[in-house]
This record gives structure tokens, sequence and C-alpha cells, in this order.
């Protein structure tokens, strides 16, 4: 991809999130939809993101991941070509532990935007158990016009 290339839809943002980068390709990340203020992407789940083998459970470090990710892309999805984002606080709190088994979903949803930062509320469940919520502030990155 070009550095110069410019996100201009929902859909081009889906797309660099899931192909062009690469800690997301590493993890599987995959979008579901997406629309400007909101998308849901989706996590197969893998033996090699259990946290806690007793159990088994996953990383917390996996669904916080994702978490970041969907609210990223939430608040990118507002956002005019040429601006991007940043994370700049993310609160996870973790309420059942995530097994193996069914995908994670993440639901990510603008709550909002203004002139310097975008705040976006997601919630992860497996199976329809209510797994994580996140709560993430967004810096917006202005292109500069020189």
């Amino acid at each position: 991809m070009p550095h110069h290339w410019v996100p201009k839809s929902p859909e081009d943002l889906m797309r660099v999130m899931e192909e062009h980068v690469p800690f997301n390709r590493l993890l599987g990340l995959r979008g579901e939809s997406i629309r400007a203020g909101g998308c849901v992407l989706t996590l197969a789940v893998r033996e090699d993101f259990v946290g806690d083998p007793r159990r088994p459970a996953l990383h917390g470090g996996v669904v916080s991941s994702l978490i970041d990710t969907a609210g990223g892309l939430a608040a990118w999805s507002v956002l005019s070509p040429g601006e991007s984002v940043s994370t700049v606080d993310l609160r996870v709190d973790y309420l059942e532990p995530a097994g193996l088994g069914a995908d994670l979903r993440a639901s990510a949803e603008l709550v909002r935007k203004g002139n310097r930062v975008c705040h976006v509320r997601i919630a992860v469940t497996q199976a329809d158990v209510l797994v994580a919520e996140g709560r993430g502030v967004y810096n917006i990155h202005r292109r500069s016009t020189e």
C-alpha cells in the first residue's frame, strides 16, 4: 500500500485494518460490518491465545487488542480523508473469561466526536455472553497542509 494512499470510505478503512496492519493480520482480526460511527469485528480464537491454561481462558491482551482495534476503527470512520486516530486512553473491564470455542465479536459505537478526540464504547461477546466492555479515547490527527 503506498504510504500516500488515503482511505476514502468505511470499506477502505476496514480493508486497511484487515490487510495492511501486520499485528491485526497476526491475530486474524476480521471485519463483519462498518458504518460511520460504528463497526463490528470478529476474532477466531486459537489455542495460542490462551493466557490461563488451567481454565483455559484467553489472555486479556488478546481481548483488549480486539477492543482497541474496534474502537479505533469506529472513531476513524467519522473522520475526513487524510485524518487518522491514535489511542490515548483505553479502559477494559473483563466480565467473564473468554475461552476456546466461539469467535469473539466486538461491537463499537462512537459516543462523541470532539475537535481533538473521539470517545468510543466497545462490547465484546462470545456466544452471546458479554465477556468484556471497553471505553477508548482516540486522538484525531490531521495532515498538515504544506
